[in-house]
C-alpha cells in the first residue's frame, strides 16, 4: 500500500497537511488489515449473492467489487486519513490481492508442513472434510483428459523435454522404475470429443455419427457441444446402457461435455442449459472466483495470453506461413478462455475434489485442442500449451501427496489431430458448394466461413449464457426442404436431404442427382463416400469407379487402402447407426505426410478417418492392470469405459492386476 500510494496520484495515506512516516505506516497497516478482513468475511457472501450472474461477467465484476471493498476499508480505517479515487481503488485492490497471493505461496513453498496444513484447510472449508465412500486407505482415481493430444504428439513432447512431469513418470531419474505406462488407442470413425467422451463416461456412443448431424424426424441439427444436444445424447446413452455413468459413486465431472453420472459438477455442458441457483455446471467458476487473488491471477494470465496470441498470429501472417487460417476477431479471447480461464477453474476444482477425498474425478482440459486447430498440432504455439499442461499435471501430482487418500492419476486424450490445409483453401470452394453445384443448385458467390474451435466457443457462450447457435458448415435446417443440408465435422462431411424422411439409398440419389455421388467420389479432395444401397445394404464409393459393399470392406484395399487398420470396422459400425447421413464424405488422406483436408476452417482437425486424429494416448499407473491383454490394441471409446470401470473396481479392492482370463471376460462383457 505504501508503494502504491507513492506511485498513484489519486491514492493517499496521509492528511492534506502531511503526516510523519510512522503515522503513514500505521495508516497503511490499518487499511491493509481491514481490507484483508473484508476480503475474508464479506467476499464469499458477495459471490453467493451473484450466483445468477453469468460466470465471465462475474470475472469482470471481481475487480470492481474488490475495489469497493478497498474503499470501504479506507472509510473504516481508524486513522481516517486514507483516500482513493474509485477507479484507482480497482487497481490498488487488484495489486494487493496479487501480491498477497504471491507472497503467501512464496512463504509456504519451502515448508512442506505449512503447505500441507494450508491444503487441508482449503479442503475442509470448501467440502466439509473427506467424503470418500471407501475410506481414506482406499485409492481414488483421477482421470485427466488432455483434449486433442495425439499419441505421437505426446511421445515427441516427452522426448524433446517439453513435458518433464510426464517424462519423470515414464522414465524416472536415478534408475527408479517407471510409475506409469503409455500406449495408444484407436477412436471410432467419429474422432471427436462428443463421441469419445460419451463412450468413455457413459459406456455408449451408439448413433453418434459425427460432431454434428441432421436428424430428419425432428428436422434439427444435433451438435455434440450444444448444451441441449449434450443433454439429449447423455439421456440416450443412459437409456441404452441402463447405467448412470462412470462417476456415479461419489464422483466429480469437471469441464466435460457430459456428467458421467457424477454428483459434483462444474463446467459440464450437458447441464449448462439449466437456470437458477441450482445450476451446478457453473459452480466451479464461483468456487474459483470466491478468492479474489485467483481472479486477479487468472485475469493477468488471460490478458497475457491474448497478447501472446496476437503476437503469434502476427508473426505467422508476416512470415506467410502455410497453411494458415484466420485468427482475428474474437478468437484471441476465445483462445485465452480455453488456455487460461477454463484450465485454472478446472484444475482448482480437481484439487478440491482430491483434497475432499472423492472416489473418482474426470476432468477435460481443452487448451491444446483449441490452439492446435488454428496454429497446427505440431506448431510452437501448441508446444507452449503442452508445457503449461504439464505444469498442471505436476501440480495435481503434488496435491495428491497431501490428499487424505492415495490417488491413481490416469492421463488420456479423446482423439488426436491431423494437420493439413482446408478443403476450401486447396480447391477454392467449400464442400457445401461442391454438393450444391453437383445438384445443379445455385452456388453463392461469397462463401460463408465456418467457425472453428467449437469446444471453446461453446464453453464461452455457456459461461456468458448466450443462446445456442448452429456454428458449423452448410445450410442449417429450416431452409428449402428440397435442398441438401451439408455439415462438417473436421475432415468428415455429412449430406442429408431433409425432404426425404428415411435415409436415402444410392439408387434414389442417382435418380434425383445423377452427378452427385460420382462427382464427390472422383474429387481429389475426397477419400471415399459411404451411402446406403438397396442392392447390398451399403456401399463405399471411391475414385475410378470403385464401389465396395460394406459387408466386403477390408483394411488396406479398395477406397480404404490409405486409412490404416480398423477403418473397415469403423465404417461398418457407423453405417448401422439410425442417424447416419444420406451421404458420409471422408476427405482425402496422404499417409506419407499424415495430412487431411478439413471441411472446416482448421489446419489441425479431427472428426473423421486419416492420420493422427484417430490415435490418442492412454497413460496409466503401473499399479493398475494392463488395459488390454496379450498386446491387443484398444479400439473404441466404449472399450475405454470398460477398462476404467475395471480400474475403479481395482481401487476399491485388493491392488492385484487381473488375470488374463479375467481380462478376456471383461472384453466379452
Amino acid at each position: 500500500m505504501l508503494v502504491l500510494a507513492a506511485l498513484l496520484p489519486d491514492f493517499r495515506l496521509q492528511s492534506a497537511g502531511g503526516d510523519s512516516a510512522t503515522r503513514i505506516a500505521v495508516t497503511a497497516a490499518a487499511g491493509a488489515g481491514v481490507f484483508g478482513l473484508l476480503s475474508s468475511l464479506v467476499w464469499p457472501l458477495l459471490v453467493r449473492l451473484l450466483l445468477l450472474v453469468p460466470a465471465l461477467v462475474l470475472g469482470l465484476l471481481v475487480f470492481f467489487l474488490n475495489g469497493s471493498l478497498l474503499l470501504l476499508a479506507l472509510r473504516l480505517n481508524p486513522s481516517g486519513r486514507g483516500a482513493v479515487a474509485p477507479e484507482t481503488a480497482v487497481v490498488v485492490a487488484a495489486a494487493m490481492s496479487a501480491v498477497a497471493s504471491a507472497t503467501g505461496a512464496a512463504l509456504a513453498v519451502r515448508d512442506d508442513d505449512a503447505y500441507r496444513r494450508r491444503l487441508y484447510r482449503l479442503a475442509d472449508r470448501r467440502h466439509g472434510g473427506p467424503r470418500g465412500q471407501a475410506g481414506t486407505a482406499t485409492p481414488g482415481a483421477v482421470f485427466v483428459q488432455l483434449d486433442g493430444v495425439g499419441h505421437e504428439v505426446l511421445r515427441a513432447a516427452v522426448d524433446r523435454g517439453l513435458m518433464p512431469t510426464v517424462a519423470s513418470w515414464l522414465a524416472p531419474s536415478g534408475g527408479d522404475a517407471p510409475t506409469h505406462r503409455l500406449t495408444a488407442w484407436r477412436t471410432d470413425w467419429s474422432s471427436q470429443t462428443g463421441a469419445s467422451q460419451l463412450g468413455i463416461l457413459h459406456g455408449s456412443n451408439h448413433d453418434v455419427p459425427a460432431f454434428r448431424w441432421y436428424e430428419k424426424e425432428s428436422r434439427e441439427v444435433m451438435v455434440c457441444n450444444r448444451p441441449t444436444g449434450a443433454a439429449e445424447l447423455q439421456r440416450r446413452a443412459i437409456e441404452r446402457t441402463g447405467d448412470g455413468g462412470l462417476l456415479t459413486v461419489d464422483g466429480a465431472s469437471r469441464g466435460n461435455l457430459f456428467s458421467g453420472g457424477a454428483d459434483q459438477l462444474a463446467l459440464v455442458l450437458s447441464v449448462a442449459a439449466r437456470r437458477g441457483r441450482e445450476n451446478r455446471s457453473r459452480a466451479g467458476y464461483f468456487a474459483y472466483f470466491s478468492d479474489p487473488a485467483n481472479a486477479v491471477r487468472t485475469a493477468m494470465s488471460f490478458v497475457a495470453d491474448v497478447g501472446r496470441e496476437i503476437g503469434q498470429s502476427t508473426r505467422a501472417r508476416l512470415a506467410r506461413r502455410r497453411p494458415r487460417v484466420g485468427r482475428g476477431g474474437l478468437y484471441p479471447l476465445v483462445r485465452a478462455f480455453a488456455t487460461v480461464v477454463e484450465r485454472d477453474v478446472v484444475v482448482a476444482a480437481v484439487i478440491g475434489d482430491m483434497l475432499a477425498g472423492r472416489n473418482a474425478v474426470y476432468a477435460d482440459l481443452v487448451a491444446y485442442d483449441e490452439v492446435a486447430h488454428h496454429s497446427g498440432p505440431h506448431s510452437r504455439d501448441a508446444e507452449d500449451v503442452l508445457r503449461r499442461l504439464d505444469r498442471s499435471l505436476a501440480l495435481l501430482a503434488q496435491v495428491a501427496e497431501h490428499a487424505p487418500r492415495p490417488y491413481r492419476i490416469v492421463v488420456l486424450s479423446d482423439h488426436g489431430q491431423s494437420p493439413g490445409e482446408t478443403f476450401r483453401s486447396r480447391f477454392g470452394l467449400s464442400l457445401d458448394n461442391l454438393v450444391r453445384a453437383s445438384c445443379a443448385l445455385p452456388v453463392p458467390r461469397r462463401v460463408e466461413r465456418t467457425h472453428s474451435g467449437a469446444e471453446a466457443r461453446t464453453a464461452v457462450r455457456a459461461a456468458l449464457r448466450r443462446p445456442e447457435v448452429e456454428n458449423g458448415g452448410g445450410h442449417p435446417a429450416g431452409g428449402r426442404r428440397s435442398e441438401p443440408v451439408v455439415l462438417a465435422s473436421g475432415n468428415l462431411g455429412l449430406v442429408s436431404f431433409p425432404d426425404v424422411p428415411h435415409r436415402m439409398s444410392k439408387e434414389e440419389i442417382d435418380r434425383r442427382h445423377p452427378a452427385l455421388l460420382r462427382t464427390l467420389a472422383e474429387h481429389p479432395g475426397v477419400g471415399f463416400v459411404l451411402v446406403r444401397s438397396e442392392e447390398c445394404g451399403g456401399v463405399v464409393v471411391g475414385a475410378h469407379g470403385a464401389e465396395v459393399p460394406v459387408g466386403r470392406l477390408t483394411d488396406g484395399t479398395g477406397p480404404l487402402a490409405a486409412f490404416g487398420p480398423g477403418a473397415a470396422d469403423a465404417v461398418r459400425r457407423t453405417h448401422g447407426f439410425p442417424h447416419t447421413a444420406d451421404i458420409m464424405v471422408n476427405s482425402a488422406y496422404d499417409p506419407d505426410t499424415g495430412e487431411v483436408l478439413a471441411f472446416e476452417e482448421q489446419i489441425g482437425s479431427h472428426g473423421g478417418l486419416g492420420g493422427a486424429q484417430g490415435r490418442p494416448f492412454l497413460l496409466w499407473p503401473v499399479t493398475l492392470s494392463e488395459p488390454a491383454g496379450d498386446g491387443a490394441e484398444l479400439v473404441g471409446a466404449e472399450r475405454l469405459h470398460q477398462v476404467f470401470r475395471r480400474w475403479l473396481r481395482e481401487c476399491d479392492g485388493p491392488q492385484v492386476p487381473l488375470s488374463g482370463r479375467a481380462e478376456e471376460g471383461e472384453r466379452a462383457a
